[in-house]
């Protein structure tokens, strides 16, 4: 990766996290198959919400929204 750009490193690391919520998705659903598509949807925003260890982020700086984000990544 030392010849990446910082836009492909930003799309990289945008992308691993999308797939980190699909597996929470996934994994939610495995333990809960009683649940709805909606209570599933709960789960999913409440993990990226209180993840124990990065409440206010997984670094230091500025609070982003998802709105925000999708704005500079298009």
């Amino acid at each position: 990766m030392p010849d990446s750009t910082p836009a492909e490193r930003l799309r990289i690391a945008l992308d691993l996290f999308d797939l980190g919520v699909e597996m929470t998705r996934a994994r939610l659903m495995r333990e809960h198959p009683d649940w709805t598509p909606e209570q599933v949807q709960e789960g999913v925003t409440a993990w990226l919400r209180d993840r124990p260890g990065a409440e206010l982020g997984d670094c230091v700086g500025r609070l982003a929204s998802p709105e925000r984000i999708q704005r500079i990544t298009g």
